[in-house]
């Protein structure tokens, strides 16, 4: 009988022993643009915590650090049946979650829909219009009903990813659209009665009980099934962070008088750190992202790491070195479909860094087929390290806001949610994350288990969405009304039996 020591399958070594000298020193020029060592690290830390601080304060600051009015953690013991709708960046996803008497545990139904590009420019009626439509029709399908005016009112959590200013929990006015979004006439208005309106004028009878963001869903979702998750995040299209803080180190919310004991999620939209450009290093290809973005000087830190911007931030640095006469680096090639803005993404970048053959042939065929490209063995080298340092930057940074969220709250020991298509589906992103972490907190060896983990959340825009809603009207039927809109808090709550 012969045993054989199972093996890890062969990975790629990445040699660069066939670069040429001209093109290393370019790849070492970019090593040393993209790299963050350990002090830079411990100084960004220092500054995002300083102003995720200043964002609770009266005077405020970059970070908005926004109350959404979802007081307190899931018990496990909500149950009932309640709609959820997810607007994320690129997608609508409508679900019905039952939470059923055993403890933690749920069903969901769902159905996704495509955003049309056209919407994303257009005007905020007909982006609501269109929900609504997509509502309607997944309610008639999953209920097999000919007239949905005839369904029991069901109540839903409305996951709304973008900056809102809430003073109610079903409440939002939108500050600004991120994620490539510019849809007149909603900047500075509440969300909730115009998509209401549009409910209405489609015939749903539904109520929004719940204005949620994605990154609070995620953690309220989380800590569902999870009791020691203290933060939720989104490493996705765009970038945040969630986290309960009690009322009482709130300064803005003093003038309030709520119990100071009450703990409440904060919404960080961390992604508009250092807008003021102190500490975060930006390359020239940020810069340029950022001046010809639609909102320039604004969502600096998303723009570093979010996934929207990666493949852009590669595309600049290609197309620079390309123009530079001292790089040689695609001669002679019809470079236009590179030269095209936002042309490739994060799933480019996830693609290359997937690559297993130390011949690279698998980037080789990716840039052919998207760019008509024919690749050198060391172009595509070059190609690799340059993913790598993006991804890599993109994973350290996003560690630099969960380690500072934990040392303003002396948190030790949690789980951080995470979700997102960065998160889950970009490779190593969250052994760098995890790496980061340790040289911030300056875990050795001898500590078996991260005390801080960045692990996969539960579906915070579907599951925690509904969650919201349960936990919302069950504090209502408890009597604490804190952030809920006085003039629509009769209706939303029927009468106890």
């Amino acid at each position: 009988m012969y045993l054989t020591a199972s093996r890890k399958p062969p990975s790629r070594k990445g040699s660069m022993h066939d670069v040429p000298n001209d093109l290393m020193k370019h790849i070492h020029e970019l090593e040393e643009m993209f790299t963050i060592h350990t002090p830079k690290l411990l100084e960004i830390v220092s500054k995002f915590q300083e102003e995720l601080v200043k964002g609770l304060s009266v005077a405020g600051g970059s970070i908005p650090m926004n109350p959404t009015w979802v007081i307190g953690y899931p018990t496990g013991d909500e149950t009932g049946t309640y709609l959820a709708l997810d607007m994320g960046g690129t997608n609508l996803r409508v679900c019905e979650v039952e939470l059923p008497e055993e403890k933690g545990q749920y069903d969901i139904y769902q159905s996704k829909y495509r955003l049309p590009e056209e919407i994303k420019s257009g005007t905020g009626d007909q982006l609501f219009d269109y929900i609504a439509e997509c509502v309607k029709q997944f309610l008639i399908a999953n209920h097999e009903c000919e007239d949905i005016k005839d369904l029991k009112e069901l109540h839903l959590g409305f996951t709304f990813s973008y900056p809102c200013e809430q003073n109610a929990i079903d409440h939002g006015i939108l500050q600004r659209w991120t994620k490539g979004f510019d849809i007149e006439g909603v900047e500075g208005h509440d969300v909730v009665p115009m998509f209401e309106a549009a409910l209405e004028r489609k015939g749903v009878p539904i109520k929004i009980t719940a204005l949620v963001n994605d990154t609070t869903g995620t953690l309220i979702a989380s800590a569902y099934t999870d009791n020691t998750t203290r933060i939720g995040c989104i490493f996705g299209t765009g970038c945040n962070a969630a986290y309960m803080e009690t009322i009482g180190c709130i300064p803005k919310l003093a003038h309030m008088n709520l119990d100071p004991n009450l703990e409440i999620a904060i919404n960080c939209e961390w992604g508009a750190f250092d807008n003021e450009h102190f500490v975060l290093p930006r390359t020239p290809y940020d810069r340029h992202i950022d001046e010809s973005s639609p909102r320039p000087g604004q969502q600096t830190f998303e723009k570093m790491v979010a996934g929207l911007y990666l493949g852009e931030i590669f595309r600049l640095a290609l197309v620079d070195l390309y123009s530079n006469p001292d790089v040689k680096i695609f001669e002679k090639q019809d470079i236009s479909a590179l030269q095209l803005e936002y042309s490739l993404d994060s799933s480019f970048l996830a693609e290359i860094e997937s690559d297993p053959w130390e011949n690279l042939m698998e980037t080789h065929a990716l840039f052919e087929k998207k760019l008509k490209i024919d690749t050198t063995e060391p172009e595509r080298k070059l190609i690799r390290r340059l993913a790598e340092l993006i991804g890599t930057r993109a994973a350290r940074l996003s560690a630099c806001g969960v380690a500072a969220i934990c040392k303003m709250k002396n948190i030790e020991s949690c789980h951080v949610g995470a979700d997102g298509s960065v998160f889950n589906k970009y490779p190593n992103f969250q052994e760098r994350g995890a790496k980061a972490l340790r040289e911030i907190f300056g875990w050795g060896k001898t500590v078996r288990n991260d005390p801080i983990q960045i692990v996969p959340s539960e579906d915070g825009s579907g599951v925690g969405a509904a969650l919201i809603a349960a936990l919302t009207m069950k504090r209502i039927r408890k009597g604490i009304h804190a952030g809920v809109n006085v003039k629509r808090k009769n209706s939303l709550i029927p009468p106890i039996p």
